[in-house]
């Protein structure tokens, strides 16, 4: 096929020809963009829907996988835990007499406190801002200026990207459980000191980790290794088969520990610890699942906006 015009112009008409023919193409594409964003309002409405906090929330059920260390019920209301009883059957746990295994329930009393998803909150948030710029976009901005609805889908996008990885789970910001530990009033009774109860979302199911934890130098009377106590400095052993270890067992000692966190000292309200025992377990929430469903789709219909507008703007392959 031919690409040659006839009659023939000449260059400088053929360059404002072209500059007329992109101008008129941006200006379609921004009142076609302003239905986009009509239609991503609607998209984060649902799930800011989904993450409000209604009655009466959502119910799910933890169970430790190939054991009974862990059973129970946790009952979510937006980003709040208000309801849960959990069962523990750990070793390292104390079992009150007569009882089958340990119970903690989170409190319900009015003034306890708040046992909340920082990581639902972050998204909750950022759905927010979503909908304060597709509305500041859509009614107090100039839908002709294609230099500011660029910047504005820019910023729908980011945001929207960081919804999502909140709800995925494992951000830099997140918090870990070290760092971040739930007040023992948050449970009736309270949480015993040496445990440590930690909610957060990963790949939008809720999972809680709970750490039966030991003082990191218990023979020292401080945080100083016996080692060091003691002018020496053997090689410790981390196999978990060293005689020390093995004669524990035999003599009716504590059983090595077997997890991921075995051999690791951790700074844990102001003091060192060992995680003496470890019990992990997820579950699926079908809220936060449809949410970062729909916050997936949302992030692709915006980064395609985006590249059209770059592309017409002459933006194409800039990363700025």
């Amino acid at each position: 096929m031919s690409t040659l015009i006839w009659p023939p112009i000449a260059p400088a008409d053929l360059l404002k020809e072209e500059e007329n023919t992109l101008a008129r193409e941006l200006e379609r594409l921004l009142s076609t963009l302003q239905d986009t964003l009509q239609s991503l309002k609607a998209g984060l409405e649902e799930c800011a829907a989904l993450l409000a906090p209604s009655e009466p929330g959502s119910t799910l059920v933890l169970s430790s996988l190939r054991s009974e260390n862990l059973k129970g019920f946790i009952t979510r209301v937006g980003t709040r835990i208000v309801k849960g009883d959990i069962y523990l059957r750990l070793p390292s746990v104390p079992i009150p007499r007569g009882q089958p295994s340990y119970k903690l329930s989170i409190s319900s009393q009015p003034t306890a406190p708040t046992l909340a998803l920082n990581q639902l909150t972050t998204t909750r948030t950022l759905i927010n801002a979503c909908l304060d710029v597709v509305d500041a976009t859509r009614w107090t901005g100039d839908a002709t200026n294609a230099n500011f609805i660029s910047g504005q889908i820019r910023l729908l996008h980011d945001n929207i990207q960081e919804a999502k990885a909140a709800l995925k789970g494992w951000t830099p910001s997140q918090k870990l459980w070290y760092d971040d530990p739930v007040d023992p009033a948050a449970f009736t009774p309270p949480l015993p000191s040496n445990l440590s109860f930690h909610l957060s979302v990963s790949e939008a199911a809720v999972l809680l980790n709970v750490r039966t934890l030991e003082a990191a130098y218990p023979n020292t009377g401080t945080n100083t290794p016996l080692s060091a106590a003691a002018g020496s400095a053997p090689a410790p052993s981390y196999t978990g088969f060293s005689i020390r270890e093995r004669l524990a067992g035999v003599l009716g000692g504590g059983k090595p520990a077997f997890h991921d966190e075995a051999h690791e000292v951790f700074v844990y309200k102001g003091q060192e610890v060992r995680v003496k025992e470890k019990v992990r377990v997820e579950s699926q929430d079908p809220s936060l699942m449809a949410a970062m469903a729909k916050l997936g789709a949302l992030e692709r219909n915006v980064a395609l906006a985006r590249r059209a507008l770059d592309v017409v703007m002459g933006r194409e392959g800039d990363e700025g």
